[in-house]
């Protein structure tokens, strides 16, 4: 992430006729009176960028290279010749084409997820044995952070799932980095009101009618984690800036590193030799240290390692501009943290119905959270590929793209569905040995196998969504589903039918498959067409706002 001479085309005028220049290479025919509402249908294969000696680098530039080059010459995504090669075949090869880019995509994402959940996960299981006052602390403190700062900042950042991947692949890659630079300036606006309730945690929580001590240990360890939060925050942008560009195993490598780190610091500082065993405060101290450690290696990486292709070099230009960015990230917050939100209101109802059923409940989420990972991860993945080709006008292949994605996420689902009704009545003992608890967990597992295929699919528009910068829908979708249906339903089947834990899996179950049919229809009746000028008009937008910039001075 350092200045790159490429910059320097950033907002120039040729820019513009270079997006032109793409709808005419997909239109040989189009006339003069038609170029204003272009459609394109299908984009050109990418050129190879094979060198006579067989290596792979962008075209050379010199005088003689012409300003309305069909092609914007940055280096590309690198998939295998197998895409190239399935442009010309039969649709059968075309999806198993996206299959194997989608998949390739998809496990770096999600092994990045597994093990940066750790980071959270390891100060609770280093702290539960310390006391039940300190597991109920911090298990309070860690829920606080969730819902008021973690679910915040992960729905602002996903406005850049719906910018950068098209920008890397226009005419303007260095959008990339200018939006990210505008999403570090959003989201150290959008921590001020963070540290503010972090930092009035204890009187907040004794407001909400907690055990003191319980808040008090709550707001020792926000107070202490906050030290790592504006590195989390840059590691949310960090993240999408190297996605975007194809650069997936960066997150995880880097994770890979840093949490066998969190995990010995969790235990030196909790547990450790007395000179530097800080007990409660170690657990807090040790995630906000693997925060710091994961943001100076990305900055590193970024640096030093990455290409420079999509960077600009700071400026006042990363000061404007921000409404947009501000409004796709508010509608990602109600898309994102609207879902985050309803799960810990379906835990404090099921508290509600005695320890028996928290305890199932705490097995039964655990369990579909960690099954989630996988269609979050493809997700994540359908999100940064529809965007690249969105960026290289390629509509049709989007569409393509889409539709593999919501069959993968049906397939994955199903796998997942199967192994929850093979091994029901074994399930719970991986947790707890209680027959009353293995008993309720056998009961409700053909609930949640049903949850699976529904939750992979509306994990998976939602991406889809994002990458059509729809956060708006998304969000809609969530709160009614969530909100209005799933929830309500699911407490009154609970407490005035007497289901107890079974409603509310049943209002939570009903919630997705709305979400989950409402998002396939929405997805599968998309213009990609439409979607394409979407981001051509993006692109032109910021070239005119920088030309009108470089006028002014």
């Amino acid at each position: 992430m350092a200045s790159y001479a490429h910059s320097a085309i950033s907002g120039s005028l040729p820019s513009d006729y270079a997006t032109v220049s793409l709808y005419a290479a997909a239109h040989p025919n189009a006339t003069d009176e038609s170029a204003d509402d272009f459609r394109i249908a299908r984009r050109p294969p990418r050129p190879s960028m094979v060198a006579p000696n067989g290596a792979r680098h962008p075209p050379k530039v010199t005088e003689n290279t012409p300003l309305l080059s069909p092609e914007p010459l940055v280096p590309r995504i690198h998939e295998s010749d197998e895409e190239n090669a399935a442009q010309s075949e039969s649709t059968v090869s075309l999806y198993l084409a996206e299959l194997r880019i989608l998949t390739r995509y998809s496990l770096p994402v999600f092994g990045t997820h597994l093990l940066e959940y750790s980071l959270i996960m390891a100060p609770v299981l280093s702290i539960g044995h310390l006391s039940t006052a300190a597991l109920a602390g911090i298990t309070l403190g860690s829920m606080t952070a969730s819902v008021s700062a973690f679910s915040i900042l992960q729905g602002m950042v996903t406005a850049l799932d719906t910018l950068l991947p098209s920008a890397w692949t226009s005419s303007q890659p260095t959008l990339v980095g200018l939006w990210s630079q505008r999403m570090g300036v959003v989201m150290g606006a959008t921590l001020v009101p963070i540290y503010f309730v972090w930092f009035n945690a204890e009187d907040i929580l004794l407001g909400l009618k907690q055990d003191p001590e319980v808040a008090r240990l709550a707001a020792l360890y926000l107070r202490w984690v906050s030290l790592g939060l504006p590195a989390y925050a840059f590691n949310l942008i960090s993240r999408r800036y190297f996605q975007s560009q194809g650069l997936f195993a960066v997150p995880t490598r880097i994770i890979c590193i840093v949490a066998p780190i969190n995990a010995l610091l969790n235990y030196v500082l909790v547990w450790g030799p007395e000179p530097i065993r800080l007990g409660f405060i170690g657990a807090p101290i040790a995630t906000a240290s693997a925060f710091n450690l994961v943001c100076i290696m990305n900055i590193v990486y970024g640096l030093f390692i990455a290409p420079r292709t999509a960077w600009m070099p700071l400026s006042r230009r990363m000061f404007t501009s921000l409404g947009g960015l501000v409004s796709l990230g508010l509608a990602g917050v109600g898309q994102t943290a609207s879902e985050w939100w309803a799960w810990e209101l379906v835990a404090l109802a099921a508290s509600l119905l005695g320890p028996v059923s928290l305890a199932t409940q705490s097995i039964l989420l655990s369990s579909a959270s960690t099954t989630f990972q996988a269609p979050f991860a493809l997700s994540v993945a359908s999100s940064v590929r529809i965007g690249n080709l969105l960026g290289e006008l390629n509509a049709a292949r989007a569409k393509v793209t889409a539709h593999v994605s919501l069959l993968m996420a049906l397939a994955v689902g199903t796998v997942c569905s199967g192994m929850f009704m093979a091994f029901r009545h074994s399930w719970a003992y991986l947790f707890n040995d209680d027959p009353l608890v293995v008993e309720r967990v056998t009961s409700i597992l053909p609930l949640v196998a049903l949850f699976q295929v529904f939750d992979g699919t509306a994990g998976v528009t939602g991406g889809i969504l994002r990458a059509k910068g729809k956060q708006m829908t998304g969000a809609l979708l969530n709160l009614s589903a969530y909100y209005i249906i799933g929830i309500p339903f699911g407490a009154w089947l609970a407490f005035n039918c007497d289901f107890g834990l079974h409603g509310l899996w049943i209002g939570l179950t009903v919630s997705l498959v709305y979400c989950s049919v409402f998002g396939t229809i929405l997805c599968l009746r998309t213009d990609w067409n439409h979607e394409v000028d979407k981001v051509v008009a993006r692109i032109n937008a910021e070239n005119k706002a920088a030309a009108e910039a470089d006028v002014n001075v």
